[in-house]
């Protein structure tokens, strides 16, 4: 089918509306969804029964009415938190999906305080009404407190403990949905008294926000107000994020799906009306104005990408500016993502050569229809961009342009893998890179002093989905093991050693003598090599001999195999034999020499620690700072955060206690709590743990 058809969608952005639902895991945001597409979707039918949640960005497109809905599914686990970010990139506006059993919940809360930061018009809409612990009014004044301007358009008509409509407060109406198709009617008088005891809360914040004056005057002055013109305030106060309707929702009897979606056609902007992020060319110069304009520069970015072993590549695309045509070449530009200095793989700034945009796609939940053209401002599947990660750019290849980057979490939880097989390994790498495209939450780091492979993700759910990835989508099976903590040795006190290497096997032997002294330094003093033989007790020609073979000892570790920090090594005497003595003999010798002095005495073990800031609500502190004193924590301070009702708690916490740091916060905290870490320094790792290292 082509898209450009005028019965079959869109031909400008004035006629899009793009729309992310997010919630809390649990919320019913899936089924409602399914709900609405089944509403607009012809042939389609929501599943009965139960939904499993979804674990990545959904889209689907909706006619409905003069515009096609965009609709974006979120998942509601914390671990998938990319994809949440990655849908609020694509669309305009947002529906937050709140359970009426469970109410508001911090993560919930920090969500819509970003969404206020890019000014981005929200509605609420409120699920799991027909469970026992249900409380529509307790949930409507949460979602005042953590939302501000926010009222319900409607109040749901229950009977029997079953949600079977909705009551109208601005049109003062009811709608039924016994048949699971509308029917208005007029109110009862004791429905009619409920719609009353709302309507002016609501008519006085649709006024007061729309700043209305002559609506205004009549309404305190007793007079009857315009529906309609209310309406029209109401329109403009959301879509310029001032005001946040709230709607009654009951999935299963599809009651408060057809408010849902004339709220999105006529309540929520176009893309024309909406922000463009900021654009610059590839080298970080001005790229100049860019508006959703069809006829535009090309500016369109990558929002997701999946990798099919049998269809192929394909990119979730929004179109920012220009048409995106298949068959056209465009370039392609991305980002570098700043990670933890312990990343050593990270997704790099690239400018690649130009492709072909492969054929284009309308996606439709878990179908597609082929399009002949996207305009600005929608949102198309793209086929076969080879070279194109997740976040990247694509424009046009005489005006090549970059999208700054959107806000994106750091991965937190490493994971080391290994494959099961010598035939696994040999896919394994491909795999994982076909991975770290898609997935810009996911980081691949290969540890050349623990000898691991390690994935960082951002919880166990996220670790649970990649591996699933790697085994039923690329036939790579893999087992996790504990990860290993990169640490480092040094000595602690100074000990004089000799080395002597005397060999004699017949012909040429082997002979180097050499005295070494050993001393620390200070923390981060590096290695020094001094020489201060006398007397030509070692030839000049193998005082460099020692220093290569003191060096390479350390860099390989002297006692449990990791590399030396922070000491001194002096070259005091020796003794050499004018046939013996050689250049790799007199390597060997000093090797032998910081062997020999290393013992439990002499040396220690130092383990990586990190600064940590730790973001949390107020009433979570106390069982935070108790938790880091168990990790051997040095907390340095606390501060309030810039959310109100949060603390920020920066502290040092030795690396080893971090591994699985961002799944117990999520517990101490109660899921209100956030981090970074960044490492600072190597330090003493106490005795008995240092034993346990050096023993293994």
């Amino acid at each position: 089918m082509n898209r450009l058809n005028e019965a079959d969608g869109p031909r400008s952005p004035e006629a899009i509306r793009n729309v992310v639902m997010v919630g809390s895991s649990g919320a019913g945001k899936t089924a409602l969804f399914e709900k609405l597409v089944a509403a607009r979707v012809p042939g389609r039918r929501s599943r009965e029964g139960a939904i499993t949640p979804t674990l990545t960005l959904t889209v689907a497109d909706l006619p409905t009415g003069s515009v096609t809905v965009n609709l974006l599914d979120t998942p509601g686990h914390a671990d998938f938190v990319g994809e949440v970010r990655a849908g609020l990139r694509a669309a305009d506006a947002a529906l937050f999906v709140v359970s009426a059993a469970e109410g508001v919940d911090e993560p919930t809360r920090l969500l819509w305080r970003e969404c206020d930061v890019l000014g981005m018009p929200r509605a609420v809409a409120i699920t799991r009404l027909e469970q026992a612990r249900a409380d529509f009014d307790g949930t409507v004044a949460a979602c005042k407190r953590a939302f501000g301007d926010a009222e319900p358009l409607a109040l749901p008509l229950v009977e029997g403990g079953v949600v079977v409509g909705l009551m109208n407060l601005l049109r003062r109406t009811v709608t039924e949905y016994r048949d699971g198709e509308p029917d208005d009617r007029e109110p009862t008088a004791d429905e009619g008294e409920l719609i009353d005891a709302q309507r002016g809360d609501l008519i006085e914040a649709v006024i007061e926000e729309s700043e209305d004056e002559s609506l205004l005057e009549g309404y305190l002055g007793g007079e009857d107000v315009d529906t309609e013109a209310v309406a029209k305030d109401l329109r403009l106060a959301i879509a310029t994020a001032r005001f946040f309707p709230i709607l009654p929702t009951h999935a299963p009897g599809g009651v408060g799906v057809e408010s849902l979606l004339e709220l999105f056609e006529h309540g929520f902007p176009s893309p024309a009306g909406a922000s463009i992020p900021r654009v610059f060319t590839p080298a970080g110069g001005d790229f100049g104005a860019v508006a959703c304009d069809p006829d535009g520069p090309l500016v369109a970015e990558i929002i997701r990408t999946t990798t099919d072993p049998f269809v192929g590549r394909q990119s979730l695309v929004r179109v920012f500016s220009g048409t995106l045509r298949p068959d056209e070449p465009v370039h392609i530009s991305g980002h570098l993502q700043h990670f933890a200095a312990h990343l050593v793989e990270e997704h790099a700034d690239h400018d690649t050569d130009d492709e072909r945009v492969g054929p284009l796609a309308s996606p439709s939940g878990e179908d597609s229809r082929a399009v002949s053209a996207a305009v600005a401002g929608d949102i198309v599947l793209v086929s076969k961009l080879a070279g194109a990660e997740t976040s990247d750019t694509l424009s046009h290849k005489d005006r090549p342009a970059l999208v700054e980057p959107w806000l994106l979490p750091n991965p937190l939880l490493p994971v080391a893998v290994h494959a099961k097989s010598k035939g696994d390994e040999d896919k394994l790498g491909s795999a994982l890179q076909r991975l770290v495209a898609e997935d810009v939450t996911m980081r691949l780091e290969h540890n050349a002093e623990t000898h691991q492979l390690v994935l960082w993700a951002m919880g166990p759910a996220h670790v649970d989905q990649l591996i699933s990835a790697l085994e039923q989508r690329y036939h790579v099976a893999v087992e996790v093991e504990p990860v290993r903590t990169s640490l480092r040795e040094t000595f602690v006190r100074p000990t004089s050693v000799q080395g002597r290497l005397v060999k004699q096997s017949g012909g040429h032997g082997q002979y180097a003598v050499c005295q070494l002294e050993i001393e620390p330094l200070e923390r981060g003093a590096g290695i020094e090599f001094v020489d201060k033989v006398v007397g030509g007790a070692v030839p000049r020609q193998y005082i460099p001999s020692v220093e290569k073979g003191a060096r390479t000892q350390l860099e390989k570790g002297v006692l449990a195999g990791y590399p030396v920090v922070d000491v001194r090594v002096t070259l005091v005497d020796g003794k050499a034999h004018s046939v013996d003595s050689s250049d790799m003999a007199f390597q060997t010798a000093a090797g032998m020499a910081l062997r020999e002095a290393a013992n439990d005495t002499t040396v220690s073990m130092l383990e990586p620690v990190d600064e940590v800031r730790i973001e949390v609500s107020d009433d979570a502190v106390g069982s935070v700072l108790a938790d880091l004193r168990g990790r051997r924590g040095q907390v340095h301070g606390t501060a309030p955060a810039d959310v109100e009702g949060r603390t920020t708690i920066m502290a040092e916490v030795p690396a080893h206690e971090l591994s699985r740091y961002p799944v117990d916060l999520r517990s101490v905290s109660h899921g209100t709590g956030t981090f970074t870490r960044r490492f600072v320094r190597y330090d003493y790792m106490p005795p008995a743990l240092a034993r346990e290292v050096t023993a293994r």
